[in-house]
């Protein structure tokens, strides 16, 4: 009796059935039907995590299937912020160090020969063209040649150490290394010519010239500058008989006929050929 019992319930004990103290003559009798239930109760239910020793799962504690610290949450804002910063300085660098000086307002190379433009287009007022001669029908405005000097220096200041260089090149045939201030790129056209034949002032371009003792850029000389001029040149014009006049100052605004004939291009093959 006590084996077909415990047959029937081969999972709740190994040990034998709950029986009463009569079970050691061998009779089944008061056998505890509530134990066998709470019992049964007990090893169906789940058994918990503490009964096991098991640790909380990652819903429970999500910092346990954390691959990576949390400092590397920043990465992503770091590695930008210096990326921009590393752009940033490239630009810098070539804008700066790569740059044509030749573009640069403030660019004012020191020449072979102290020339001051302040001292002979200002206090002596010498004419741009004495020099430049070329500058009304050439593209280029010439850089003198040693004889210009000599037109004059041969006479005047003849032993200046000063002029020692201007010397030596009218003795030996070479020309003196004059440093070129105003430069364009190549891939930008510009006739010297056309704009003096329109009425545009040397000082449109260059600035106070005749107030400088060392030549430099005054204007920007870039593409979006030339523009401004090109969609309005009204303010940049004057009689042609003033253009080497620094002074000059427009006492009325140019005729709408002068602005119409002038009709400066503002096409890219206007400057760009």
């Amino acid at each position: 009796m006590a084996g077909g019992w415990c047959a029937r319930w081969p999972r709740v004990y190994t040990g034998g059935c709950y029986l009463s103290e009569e079970s050691t003559h061998g009779v089944r009798v008061g056998l505890d039907a509530p134990r066998i239930s709470a019992d049964i109760s007990a090893r169906a239910r789940p058994a918990s995590k503490a009964d096991i020793g098991e640790r909380p799962s990652a819903a429970q504690n999500p910092s346990d299937m954390q691959i990576f610290p949390r400092q590397l949450n920043h990465l992503a804002l770091i590695g930008g912020i210096a990326a921009t910063a590393l752009l940033s300085g490239t630009v810098f660098v070539f804008w700066y160090y790569f740059s044509p000086r030749n573009l640069q307002v403030g660019y004012a190379p020191k020449q072979p020969v102290a020339y001051s433009h302040r001292l002979h287009a200002g206090e002596l007022g010498l004419d741009c063209r004495y020099c430049h001669s070329s500058v009304e029908h050439s593209q280029e405005a010439a850089i003198p040649p040693t004889q210009t000097c000599m037109g004059c220096h041969a006479i005047i200041r003849a032993d200046a150490a000063a002029l020692a260089p201007v010397r030596q090149s009218w003795v030996t045939g070479e020309p003196i290394p004059w440093v070129r201030v105003h430069k364009l790129p190549e891939h930008a056209y510009f006739d010297h010519s056309v704009h003096l034949a329109a009425g545009v002032g040397c000082v449109s371009c260059h600035g106070r010239i005749d107030q400088m003792d060392v030549v430099r850029i005054e204007k920007p000389l870039s593409m979006g500058w030339c523009l401004d001029c090109h969609r309005n040149p009204g303010p940049h014009l004057r009689p042609v008989d003033q253009i080497t006049n620094m002074a000059w100052e427009s006492r009325a605004a140019p005729s709408a006929s002068h602005v119409a004939a002038v009709a400066p291009p503002e096409h890219c093959s206007g400057c760009h050929r």
